[in-house]
């Protein structure tokens, strides 16, 4: 497919956004107005739209209203928990999705490839759980641009359900702010793989 018209390129996997500093909140699911009907039986499609990290709220308002005043295809608008700089546009088509987007501010482009939904299903689901993460930690990043890359955490924000790692093996050390849930333990100092779920906390913690 063709590139979006920013001249992203398709990044691989799902394209989320690991790095931005704002939380991301609980997915948002716009419904689609009640001008627009999906049909039994259509086949839609799933598009991620780009938008500037932390307008990703005015980026739903203003495509929602240009659903309803255009009348399109577009049957669901999704800012899944734990993504910064995306959202998900289902549509009949990608030119669909293209003049939901249209004009919208902070939206940066439509990228090229279609979405699957099993690519994005677990994103959708809101699953409590307790995860424990202690500052030294070594984690592979399971989401985002950085993924399966291991990484150390350097930082713990259970508030905002946030930690900051740096990346093993870069040459000049950067922290990355990722979503807790986009990480997992592989390895705790002084001890051997760690399990999955725990309790507790440990200093580094805000």
């Amino acid at each position: 497919m063709e590139k979006s018209e920013q001249g992203q390129e398709q990044p691989t996997g799902i394209p989320i956004i690991a790095g931005a500093e704002a939380p991301a909140p609980k997915e948002e699911i716009k419904e689609v107005p009640k001008e627009v009907k999906k049909d039994e039986g259509v086949s839609t499609h799933i598009f991620a739209l780009r938008t500037t990290a932390n307008r990703e709220d005015q980026v739903l308002d203003f495509i929602g209203s240009n659903i309803k005043k255009k009348k399109l295809p577009v049957y669901s608008v999704i800012r899944p928990h734990g993504m910064r700089g995306y959202i998900f546009v289902e549509s009949l088509d990608r030119q669909s999705a293209e003049q939901a987007a249209f004009n919208v501010p902070y939206a940066r482009g439509i990228l090229p490839k279609e979405i699957q939904y099993v690519e994005i299903e677990h994103m959708l689901e809101q699953v409590k759980r307790e995860v424990d993460i202690r500052k030294s930690d070594i984690v592979e990043i399971i989401s985002g641009p950085f993924k399966r890359e291991n990484a150390k955490v350097t930082r713990i924000d259970r508030t905002k359900e946030e930690v900051v790692v740096e990346l093993l093996g870069a040459a000049v050390p950067i922290p990355i702010t990722v979503k807790m849930d986009a990480v997992k333990v592989i390895r705790r100092e002084s001890e051997g793989p760690a399990p999955d779920s725990l309790a507790g906390g440990e200093d580094g913690e805000v």
